[in-house]
């Protein structure tokens, strides 16, 4: 026999009823959310490139800002100060070069500077040891930079030449070439702290950003409209084709009503008249019409027990009126008369509204009528219970089953009947089937806090 549920958990708030207008309001939101979300993660994994190109941009700025200011300084600066004398080595001339570059110095950002000859000798530095000192080979700046042409580098100072620079970290180092007042080409050469180049990266750089992320926030923001718009209209096909098939539900539901009662009324009361005529002819029969009677009288019963077996089918129990245990002990009846044993499990704490115990025990229906005409199963588990915030309807048999795969056989049209019910009341519906592993059919409708509904 079907079992009473038992005593559960303590219940979960009520669900908000579907298409009510919090629960719009809820997708929407939820709609709104991804799409925000979804417009942020873009964000973030264009913003880690456009930030690497923004820096290489705002350094190569900087490159050449440090490059025109170390040329303007070669040719209008340093080129008067290249004379004859110091050329010689004379210290007088050196003691002035000295006193014109050391406001450079002092400032900070230029840690060395050199004058180089076309030869790799080091005509000027502001570490006077180095002056008149020849490097072989020379270094490539001294060599390769042609008057009004300057190049940079970014590394740490090695070799002979910056023995008094290695222990300065990372250096931005520029040659310039110039020529002097007599014609002669030179190279200027010039050590900046890093910082001269980073100081000047970080402000284009935060002078660009602000530009790039108003204009992709200004983006995201223009396209929030159409997204909620389109979120609000493909809610109201929802809600349409949820209606519709609601419609479509009902209608279903009152034309079976209708065909059971038509049924009850009219066939199987003409048919049990029959049966009593028939039964009271056999009585005044003569022996040889009786047997004949007598078949027909039982042919006629056991018709008469299929019509009402399908009345039954046709017609559910009123959820209303029983309550969802006794209406599902009742379709689990004809079941339980056919020698099948039924388990039903009825978590009662499980929060339900009237519409939503209706639509499980449609499904309950179907999936009970689909085991006794098709299964031929000895046992069968139905379970309502409350997992990972939705109401979960499971029907379990040990049946035949069917290829899930190929889809339900032909001519079988309770699990279409089961979907279209679910997907009217917003629930899923999954049916697991193999040859000869029997079947199982889930139900899971998700459950929202609201107030004021009913339960089982």
């Amino acid at each position: 026999m079907a079992q009473r549920p038992a005593p559960g958990l303590p219940a979960d708030p009520d669900p908000v009823p579907q298409g009510s207008p919090a629960s719009e309001r809820s997708e929407v939101r939820a709609a709104i959310r991804a799409f925000l979300l979804t417009g942020l993660a873009v964000l973030l994994v264009t913003a880690v490139p456009a930030t690497w190109w923004l820096r290489a941009v705002a350094e190569e700025y900087a490159t050449e800002h440090v490059l025109r200011t170390t040329q303007r300084l070669a040719d209008h600066a340093v080129a008067p100060l290249i004379t004859g004398d110091l050329l010689d080595g004379e210290v007088s001339a050196v003691a002035e070069v000295d006193a014109r570059l050391r406001p450079w110095l002092e400032e900070g950002s230029i840690r060395r500077i050199k004058i180089w000859d076309r030869e790799g000798t080091v005509v000027y530095s502001d570490e006077h040891e180095l002056i008149g000192r020849r490097f072989t080979p020379s270094p490539g700046g001294a060599v390769l930079t042609a008057p009004g042409e300057a190049v940079v580098t970014f590394e740490r100072q090695r070799g002979t030449e910056n023995a008094h620079e290695e222990a300065a970290g990372p250096l931005v180092e520029v040659y310039a070439g110039f020529t002097t007042a007599a014609g002669e080409p030179m190279v200027f050469e010039v050590y900046y702290d890093d910082a001269v180049v980073r100081t000047e990266q970080r402000s284009v750089l935060l002078s660009m950003s602000p530009a790039i992320l108003l204009t992709m926030a200004a983006l995201q923001l223009a396209q929030l409209v159409p997204a909620v718009r389109l979120a609000r209209r493909l809610q109201a096909h929802r809600h349409a084709r949820a209606r519709l098939l609601e419609h479509a539900v009902r209608a279903a539901e009152l034309e079976r009503a209708r065909v059971a009662r038509d049924l009850h009324d009219d066939v199987i009361q003409d048919l049990a008249g029959l049966s009593y005529a028939l039964e009271a002819q056999e009585a005044g029969a003569g022996a040889g019409h009786r047997a004949a009677l007598g078949r027909a009288c039982t042919v006629l019963q056991g018709s008469l027990r299929s019509l009402r077996g399908i009345t039954t089918d046709l017609y559910a129990p009123d959820v209303l009126d029983l309550g969802l245990p006794e209406a599902v002990e009742r379709l689990a009846d004809p079941l339980v008369r056919s020698g099948v044993e039924v388990r039903v499990r009825l978590d009662p704490d499980v929060p339900l509204s009237s519409d939503q115990q209706a639509m499980f025990l449609k499904v309950a229906r179907e999936a009970l009528t689909n085991i006794a005409k098709h299964a031929r199963a000895s046992t069968v588990d139905l379970r309502l219970a409350r997992a990972n915030g939705a109401a979960v309807l499971t029907v379990d048999d040990d049946g035949e089953g069917f290829d899930a795969a190929l889809g339900p056989p032909e001519g079988h049209l309770g699990l279409r009947i089961m979907q279209d019910i679910a997907d009217a009341a917003g629930a899923s519906l999954a049916v697991r089937s193999r040859p000869g592993g029997g079947t199982s059919v889930v139900a899971a409708l998700p459950l929202r806090p609201a107030a004021g509904t009913a339960r089982p």
